[in-house]
């Protein structure tokens, strides 16, 4: 009789608790939230009021309740006669705050970011709330919330394969959805230049042409303008964008635009690099390097720094590099490799912004305290320490497992592994800092975790879906929310009713549940 009691509360219990849980499918999970009893009923007849410093935000609020649920609000002159409300107050021990009664929901912060942040939380209760007598029934609840990581990143690849505009927005939407705030923008490689130069415009229009899968592709670029009005769209989601313009390797696309600054490159990366011996390449790239930074107020330029040993084959018979390496009393070509990265650095910081660089640079004499090393190769992690221990400020984004351009299944084809191992959904969900045995001392250099999209083996924007979601939720989660807190099946339970977001917004997702319904789509 009491087996049978048991297993009965079990059977009413459970889906008590599973409901509760989709309820509030926050993702991140909040630090702290605690529902209540009842519901607030949201309707077009709800009218919205923000204190002063936070117009645009209610602006955004608006402008995602008609887009995702069709609900057409109004601002209320007095904050009395609004139900919904932007508030202005200092939120103890947390970023932002939302109280949700029956009668009133309320977003308290002190900061802009803090009301955007806890507006996209409200965001997520209204697109898994119900319809009741056609309101929605947004739970009450409480919740306290903050970010363990200042650096919650997303990389993007657009040399091999371009994707334009309209789904860099996209991208930008669905990093805002998920409280990520950097958009690190891989614009230049070998296969393309991506990014309109006033001064050298070839660099575009020759630059531009071809992808990493057709080489005679029509040259594809973003205008001064386009930038513009990407940059814009960003900060109104709290998103930097840091662009980055790959040196001195990876310059091939460059070099067909401009090849008197070539350096040469090997037989598998032919023009690969820029001269380091040649004067005038310094302030070919110091003038690119000033029109970039005009149109991204990140004042943060990502100068890659990785990989050059793929293509310095002709620095070995440069006359020109030798006498350099004599002159400047350079040991090898790693360290000519090093000098040029000074320079630009010194060009960077001229111009009042941050040097961003691959671990290659870890070992090179950058600006401390106006430096940032992205630690990739997770097969090296001396080159973490070694960032750590010569005092940069580092971002963790090591291939394994945050390179989403890495299948996520095993029995996937089409993509990248490396040495069998994937980057599944719950690689990216468990992934912590306390993992990597870094030194205490050290951890407050760390700012943060980025995930990675290279896009050789992603021709179309279906593919990129596909590998994009749902890491990105996992990634959302690991870079903000509590590691103490975290737990894998949970998140399942509350990713759910996203999964059902990402059908009606048409993304072509990987499904972790019924992995069937979503076929791999195929490379090429």
């Amino acid at each position: 009789m009491i087996k049978k009691y048991l297993l009965l509360l079990f059977l009413v219990i459970i889906p008590l608790l599973s409901s509760a849980q989709q309820e509030v499918s926050i993702i991140p999970a909040p630090q702290n939230c605690k529902l209540g009893d009842g519901y607030f009923n949201l309707s077009g007849n709800n009218k919205l009021f923000a204190d002063r410093p936070f117009e645009n935000e209610l602006h955004f609020l608006q402008k995602e309740l008609l887009r995702y649920r069709g609900i057409t609000t109004a601002i209320s002159c007095e904050d009395k006669k609004a139900t919904i409300l932007l508030k202005k107050a200092d939120c103890q021990n947390c970023l932002y705050q939302i109280e949700v009664n029956q009668h009133r929901i309320t977003i308290s912060s002190n900061s802009d970011q803090g009301i955007f942040y806890g507006v996209v939380s409200l965001l997520q209760l209204v697109n898994n709330a119900k319809t009741v007598e056609q309101s929605l029934q947004i739970p009450c609840i409480t919740v306290k919330d903050f970010p363990e990581m200042g650096w919650r990143g997303l990389m993007l690849d657009e040399s091999r394969h371009f994707f334009g505009k309209v789904k860099v927005k996209s991208i930008l939407d669905w990093m805002a959805y998920y409280k990520l705030n950097w958009f690190h923008w891989h614009l230049t490689d070998e296969p393309g230049w991506r990014i309109e130069i006033k001064k050298y415009p070839k660099l575009a229009l020759v630059g531009g042409v071809g992808t990493f899968t057709n080489a005679s592709s029509p040259s594809q670029y973003y205008t001064q303008e386009d930038i513009k009005e990407i940059v814009a769209y960003a900060k109104e989601r709290k998103i930097e964008i840091i662009p980055e313009i790959d040196m001195p390797g990876h310059a091939t696309a460059a070099n067909r635009a401009y090849p008197e600054f070539s350096g040469g490159g090997s037989e598998k990366h032919p023009e690969f690099t820029f001269n380091p011996a040649k004067e005038g390449t310094y302030q070919y790239l110091t003038n690119i390097l000033k029109e970039v930074n005009v149109l991204f107020p990140s004042q943060m330029i990502h100068l890659g720094g990785d990989e050059v040993s793929f293509g310095i084959e002709r620095w070995k018979a440069d006359s020109s590099i030798q006498q350099l390496m004599k002159i400047k009393k350079l040991a090898d070509l790693k360290a000519v490799e090093n000098y040029f990265m000074q320079r630009m650095a010194d060009s960077l910081i001229y111009l009042n912004a941050k040097v961003l660089a691959w671990d290659e640079m870890a070992e090179v004499d950058l600006p401390r305290n106006r430096s940032i090393i992205f630690w990739w190769r997770h097969d090296n992690p001396g080159q973490l320490k070694k960032s750590l221990e010569n005092g940069y400020q580092t971002v963790v984004c090591p291939r394994l497992p945050f390179y989403f351009d890495f299948v996520q299944k095993d029995d996937h084809r089409f993509g990248r592994k490396w040495a069998g191992g994937f980057n599944d959904l719950q690689s990216v969900y468990d992934f912590s800092i306390s993992k990597l045995s870094i030194d205490s001392k050290y951890l407050l250099q760390i700012l943060g975790v980025q995930a990675n999209i290279w896009t050789e083996t992603i021709i179309n924007e279906q593919r990129l879906d596909y590998l994009m979601f749902p890491r990105i939720a996992a990634l959302a989660e690991t870079s903000w929310s509590s590691a103490k807190g975290k737990n894998y099946d949970n998140f399942l339970l509350r990713l759910k009713p996203h999964i059902e977001l990402y059908k009606q917004q048409r993304i072509y997702y990987f499904d972790p549940f019924e992995p069937g319904n979503h076929p791999e789509p195929v490379l090429w």
